[in-house]
């Protein structure tokens, strides 16, 4: 996931963990959900650089419910007209219960912010990305590759310096056929208990329609992270 992060004019890095998880154990049931997230930025005037792993990793009776990886760096380019950015884009993701072994995404577009204050903050953006991936079917896999229009929604606002609502949500479709399309969002609730630590809640769905598969996740944890 994108990563926006709060930064002053005096604070131009950012790194931030996110760990969570949950075990459940009765007579007759057992499941297990650990997700992880790192996530590192640096902001200068002309630009910025973000950078984010993700691992979620599931079991339910013992049984793999979620193996799944999300690797992505992105670059964003300001010297433009006022309230417009370039941004250039790879992603990496090998998902069990999305039933893709591997995916690699490159493009790049242009964004818009429509609010980018200390509090509030909103933004759209288009692009083209290459697709190459290799999937698995109901009968075989699948390996192929395609070009998408990748159009982002997100938006971040903070309410009395201690709750913080954000949000990202990605749809990719091809332009090789309308059924085939990729949705990704990430929606968080943070309250801030000190400087540097928070309590959140996060829902995530993802929706891979070339195989027909989804993956929807609820959690709440810990966040740590530290400007610099």
């Amino acid at each position: 996931m994108l990563c926006h992060a709060q930064y002053s004019d005096s604070v131009h890095h950012y790194a931030g963990l996110v760990s969570t998880g949950t075990y459940n154990k009765t007579t007759t049931n057992s499941s297990f959900v650990l997700s992880n997230m790192l996530k590192l930025g640096i902001r200068q005037k002309a630009y910025a650089c973000n950078g984010n792993v993700s691992w979620l990793y599931g079991q339910q009776q013992g049984n793999l419910t979620n193996n799944d990886v999300v690797a992505t760096a992105d670059i964003n380019l300001y010297k433009t007209f006022p309230n417009f950015y370039y941004w250039g884009l790879a992603n990496y993701t090998s998902s069990f219960s999305l039933k893709i072994i591997d995916q690699y995404q490159a493009g790049a577009g242009i964004a818009y912010n429509i609010l980018d204050t200390k509090n509030a903050y909103l933004n759209v953006s288009d692009g083209i990305i290459y697709e190459n991936s290799n999937i698995i079917l109901a009968d075989s896999t699948d390996k192929y590759s395609t070009y998408r229009n990748s159009f982002r929604l997100s938006f971040r606002f903070v309410i009395k310096d201690m709750v913080t609502i954000s949000s990202m949500s990605f749809y990719q479709n091809s332009f090789n056929s309308s059924t085939d399309y990729i949705i990704r969002s990430n929606a968080t609730l943070g309250v801030k208990v000190r400087k540097w630590l928070s309590l959140n809640t996060t829902y995530t769905y993802n929706r891979f329609n070339r195989t027909g598969r989804e993956n929807t996740l609820l959690n709440y944890g810990l966040t740590v992270e530290k400007y610099f």
